[in-house]
Order: structure tokens, then C-alpha cells, then sequence
């Protein structure tokens, strides 16, 4: 697959992730210009809430456009769900504050949010689809990790941005206008993307028989253990990311230190990412699902305590890393299994949906949840026992996804024989 391609299909998950990460980053500050509040608090669960807006048109966006890309082919799928992200992306810090056009503004922040989570949930099961099927065999797991990767790279953008804006600007510009500088700066790929997107292949194949088309109700089991084994894996990405609001509202923390945090994640990704994906085509993507999962289950309150207890730069890096490597080295294995367990003429519209709920039941609410929880009971360890439940759920249904890395197919193949 020539790099551009790659390049291409992953712009899109990359775009989203840093305008995800952006808006986590600014949270308060989108919060004070479009739901301004005398209240503590409430201006940043408004912000919080519409950001989980978005999530409610991810399904919708899935079955769509990824339908779409099922039935007339994962290229102008792409383009589609490219086009829409552009439009949410840059519409957003467009808008005037409250201050300015009164109740318009959190109006049209809604609706923008509204489009870019319908752009979203129909971009992830045609792109990730494409890389899979143009992907050697051998390698899908690799390939199909650069899709992770480039939200890693986006998130650890993200967050230099953050810290060379809080760095540069008083706190009165970053509130005014700072937040809206870096969430354009997102903007700036969009026309180089949709420009590679045009050069692309077709990856899905005629279709020569009605009987071709799977039932969808035989790969149930598929379904329910991937809508279980993602919920877990956003979830747990979510809270990483939301370690910058964290850090600096809860426990009080300056902006250069806390937007430091998602950097650290967002490297820890680049490296971790690819690397799971290259393993699991070595030794098959149970392993690489299970034993990363593990060791984060076992690092959670560790991690969580020492943060709470030092309150200081140090001990936020070590806790974001630790976290972040063992969940991404998971991540792309749990990727490459569900996508590699459903049949080729429904992959995109299936993963897209599965992918999509996961995100909007779970991952689109985990920050506003935790935010919420740590201001009812007042404890800083809320955000531990969260992400614990969900790294257990993981668990359980890592277990119960089968193995599908071609390897070891093959290997339980010649052993049958």
C-alpha cells in the first residue's frame, strides 16, 4: 500500500482525535464563552455536555455512511465522512460567544457538534475497513495499528499546542481567544486530505450472489463481544484524554503541567500503537489484548493514588504513561480482532455501527460522568473506580472474542491436518 494512501485514510481519524482531544483541552474555556454561568461548575458540565452531543449521531453516521461504503465501495464513503468533518471541525471556534449573539451560540455549537459526530461515526468503519482489505494478510495487525497511531500523533499535537498557547498566553487571551486558535489549526489538513482521499483504490469487492451477504444474526456473538470489548478500550482512551481537565480543575494543577499530560499520552501511543498491531501479527491478537489489559487492571489505583497523593508534574507523567502504554498496546489487537471476525461485504457498516455505539453509550460520557461523580462525592479517586469497571469489562470479553490472526489460522490449520 503506497504511503500516501495510508496517509489518506488515517488524516481522518487523526482530525478527529485532535479536534476530540482540543476540545477536552478547552473544555472551560468553550464552557465560559458559549454557557456562561455564575454557578462553579456548571459552565464546564455544559461544555461537557454538548462535546457528548456529538455521540448521539455517531450511530446514525455509521449506518449511513457506512452502509454506504458496503454497498458503493469505501472510497466515496471516505470522501463523504471527510467533507462533514471539515464542516464541524471548522465551524465550531467560528462562532461568536455568547456575550455576542446570546442564545445562538450554544445553538450552533450543538448542531456543529451534531454534524461532526454524524461525520464521525460514518468515517470509522469504511476507513478502517480499507486498510484492512489493501493490507498484506501478514500484516493487517500493523496496518490497521497506523489507524490508532495517527490518533496518537494527533492527540500528542494536541496537547503542544496546548502547552505553547498556555505558554504564550495570558489567561485572559487562551479564555477569549486561544481555544479557538487551536481548534482551527486542526482545520488546516482538511483540503490536503480530501485531495489524498481522490487518489485512492477500491477496496470492496462485486458482489456476484444475493447469497454472498452473511446474516448478520450469526455473527451476533461477534457483535456483542466487540460493542463490549470497545466500550472498554474508548472508555479507557476517553479518561486518558480527559487527564488535561482533570489535572487542572480538580487537582488544581497550572496549564502548562496539565496539558503536558495528554503529550505523554498521545507519545506513549505512537510508540505503543504500532507496536501492538506488528505483535499481533506475531503471536496473535489474543495475547496482545489480554496481558496489557491486565497489567492495567493492576495499575489503576496505583497510578490514581500517587497522582492524587503528589498532586505534582512528575508523578502526572509517570501515571499517564504507565496507563496509556498498557491501554494502547490493547488497542490496536482489539481493532484488528472485531474487524477481522466480521464478513468483508458488511465490515464497514457493521464495525461502524459497533464501534460508533460504543463510543456514544460509553466513551462520549465517560468525561462527563466522571466530572460529575468527582463533584457529587468530592473524591479526586472518582475517575480510578470508573475506568476499573470498564477495564474489567474488557476483560471479559476479550476472552470471548476468538483468535483471527491469520498465523495462528494457520498454524491450528496444519496442526488439524
Amino acid at each position: 500500500m503506497p504511503v500516501r494512501h495510508v496517509i489518506a485514510v488515517a488524516l481522518g481519524n487523526a482530525l478527529q482525535f485532535y479536534d476530540f482531544v482540543t476540545y477536552a483541552y478547552f473544555a472551560a474555556q468553550i464552557g465560559r464563552a458559549f454557557f456562561p454561568s455564575d454557578t462553579p461548575g456548571t459552565s464546564l458540565l455544559a461544555s461537557l455536555a454538548t462535546f457528548g452531543a456529538g455521540f448521539l449521531t455517531r450511530p446514525l453516521g455509521a449506518l449511513v455512511l457506512g452502509r454506504l461504503g458496503d454497498r458503493i465501495g469505501r472510497k466515496p464513503a471516505m470522501i463523504a465522512s471527510f467533507t462533514l468533518i471539515g464542516i464541524g471541525v471548522t465551524g465550531l471556534p467560528l462562532i461568536p460567544s455568547y456575550a455576542t449573539i446570546g442564545i445562538a451560540a450554544p445553538i450552533l455549537a450543538i448542531c456543529f457538534r451534531l454534524i461532526q459526530g454524524f461525520a464521525l461515526g460514518g468515517e470509522v468503519g469504511p476507513s478502517t475497513a480499507f486498510l484492512m482489505e489493501a493490507a498484506p494478510p501478514l500484516r493487517r495487525g500493523f496496518y490497521i495499528s497506523l489507524q490508532a497511531t495517527s490518533a496518537d500523533v494527533a492527540m500528542m499535537v494536541a496537547g503542544l499546542v496546548g502547552v505553547g498557547l498556555s505558554s504564550v498566553l495570558d489567561p485572559a487571551a487562551l479564555n477569549s481567544w486561544g481555544w479557538r486558535v487551536a481548534l482551527l489549526a486542526g482545520a488546516v489538513i482538511i483540503p490536503f486530505g480530501l485531495v489524498l482521499r481522490r487518489t485512492l483504490g477500491e477496496t470492496l469487492q462485486p458482489l456476484h450472489d444475493r447469497h454472498d451477504v452473511p446474516r448478520i444474526r450469526s455473527y451476533g456473538r461477534i457483535a456483542a463481544a466487540g460493542l463490549a470489548l470497545l466500550a472498554s478500550a474508548t472508555t479507557t482512551s476517553y479518561l486518558l484524554s480527559y487527564m488535561t481537565t482533570y489535572a487542572n480543575t480538580t487537582l488544581g494543577m497550572p496549564s502548562t503541567i496539565a496539558f503536558g499530560a495528554t503529550a505523554i499520552v498521545g507519545l506513549c501511543g505512537v510508540i505503543c500503537d504500532p507496536l501492538g498491531g506488528w505483535l499481533s501479527d506475531k503471536v496473535g491478537r489474543k495475547p496482545v489484548m489480554i496481558i496489557p489489559w491486565l497489567c492495567l487492571a493492576l495499575a489503576v489505583f496505583p497510578c490514581f493514588m500517587l497522582l492524587e497523593r503528589e498532586r505534582s508534574s512528575t508523578a502526572l507523567y509517570i501515571a499517564c504513561g504507565i496507563l496509556a502504554c498498557a491501554s494502547t498496546l490493547s488497542a490496536s489487537a482489539s481493532l484488528i480482532a472485531v474487524n477481522e471476525s466480521l464478513p468483508h461485504r458488511v465490515r464497514s457498516g457493521a464495525f461502524g455501527i459497533i464501534y460508533a455505539l460504543s463510543i456514544s453509550i460509553f466513551g462520549g460520557s465517560a468525561q462527563f460522568i466522571v466530572a460529575w461523580l468527582t463533584r457529587l462525592t468530592g473524591n479526586p479517586l472518582a475517575p480510578a473506580w470508573y475506568m476499573i469497571g470498564g477495564v474489567i469489562v474488557g476483560l471479559i470479553a476479550q476472552n470471548v472474542m476468538p483468535e483471527s490472526a491469520p498465523i495462528k489460522l494457520a498454524s491450528a490449520q496444519s496442526s488439524r491436518g
